[in-house]
């Protein structure tokens, strides 16, 4: 079972994520956020820690760096049973990550639009939002990851049922809905740049 203590939220599409976000504030989760959903927090009442006071480094060339950072990827890469891990960790002052509450720039909306441009398509490419989500899904077995805001109500019924924690079985099914999701994500992006590299 892994214990919620300190949340990653950044989403483009905010449906309820206000109301999961004052649930779990409710089991003492800290919450680190960046952007328009920090805004969204604090208005909602939510104490959150900006991702840039929590690495001590800036957002930086338009918010494409803000997320790509040791203490973020060391927080959620990190084996929480490997003394190794642990001691590079402290060494480091990296502070364990334990959800991820992320969905990915809107890129499909965007080359939708009509008139979407080359440049306005690049643009909407998410780095930080897939690795942070690779990063999560690949450590399961400390760390939950929701990529779809239709898992808020059961990640939070098992949070009741257990304490605060949640099961590597629901871990392990989210960390695969997230492989899927970028996976597919990835599939639409160079199937448009292929569509459009000779125009």
């Amino acid at each position: 079972m892994a214990k919620i203590k300190r949340a990653i939220i950044s989403v483009s599409d905010k449906a309820g994520v206000a109301d999961f976000a004052k649930e779990l504030d409710a089991f003492g989760v800290e919450f680190l956020s960046t952007g328009g959903t920090a805004k969204m927090l604090r208005e909602a009442g939510i104490k959150v820690k900006d991702i840039s006071e929590y690495t001590g480094f800036p957002e930086m060339l338009d918010g494409r760096v803000k997320t790509l950072h040791p203490k973020v990827h060391g927080g959620l890469l990190g084996v929480r049973s490997n003394p190794e891990h642990i001691k590079v960790m402290k060494q480091h002052n990296i502070e364990n990550i334990d959800m991820v509450i992320i969905n990915l720039y809107p890129f499909k909306q965007t080359i939708s639009k009509k008139g979407c441009t080359l440049d306005e398509a690049i643009e909407n490419i998410d780095i930080g939002g897939p690795a942070m989500l690779r990063s999560a899904a690949k450590n399961f077995e400390s760390v939950t990851v929701i990529i779809d805001p239709a898992d808020y109500k059961t990640v939070l019924d098992e949070m009741k049922r257990n304490n605060g924690e949640v099961s590597r079985n629901t871990n392990f099914r989210l960390a695969v809905k997230v492989f899927k999701t970028t996976h597919e994500y990835d599939g639409m992006i160079s199937k448009y740049l292929e569509e459009n590299l000779l125009k």
